[in-house]
């Protein structure tokens, strides 16, 4: 007794149609030549995407990289008040979207070596961080209370350079992106 063949579903049209081959996924010559030419698009994209990222400047990754460091600082500390006043926004002000930075206890102008380093940022307040430059003298007691004398004292203390290579700042993004995927979810599903 033999087997009745299985139909597949067509990869352009998405109609059933008999195999002939293992290798074939479209069900006639007009789909093969529309395949076909969706997938050197495709591959034409992506080589594209790939040219872009490869000429990116060193300022370009850097700013990625801050920005994916930050939104993961911001999710890191979303339970908590602010670093620095301890406080929550003012009724008019929303909790989500623009009331919060990530701010740096020593700030990335006078320290730019600690831009990606975790003790040295959380999440702080607009209003702290832009109107009261960073608020540094409450930013300081409140960060003893979070994190602990020693670990405020060792981010005082360290003047060691960091000069990051293009492919360090990529790996830096793609970390903290990964980081903050893992945070998010992981509260959304708690919610």
């Amino acid at each position: 007794m033999k087997k009745k063949k299985k139909q597949k579903k067509c990869a352009v049209c998405k109609k059933p149609f008999q195999q002939y081959n293992t290798m074939q996924s479209v069900c006639n010559p007009k789909c093969a030549l529309r395949h076909a030419e969706e997938s050197r698009e495709k591959k034409e994209r992506k080589q594209l995407r790939e040219d872009k990222e490869r000429i990116k400047t060193r300022s370009q990754l850097e700013a990625e990289a801050q920005a994916a460091f930050n939104r993961y600082i911001r999710e890191r500390d979303y339970y908590l008040p602010c670093g620095c006043c301890g406080g929550l926004p003012k009724n008019d002000e929303p909790l989500r979207g623009g009331a919060w930075d990530a701010g740096h206890y020593r700030s990335v102008g006078s320290a730019p070596h600690m831009r990606f380093v975790e003790d040295n940022v959380h999440k702080q307040m607009k209003r702290c961080n832009k109107e009261k430059s960073g608020n540094a003298v409450e930013y300081r007691i409140n960060l003893i209370k979070r994190i602990g004398l020693e670990r405020v004292e060792a981010v005082e203390a360290d003047q060691s350079p960091r000069k990051y290579t293009l492919d360090q700042l990529r790996e830096i993004k793609t970390l903290y992106n990964k980081k903050y995927r893992e945070l998010k979810k992981e509260r959304e599903s708690n919610e």
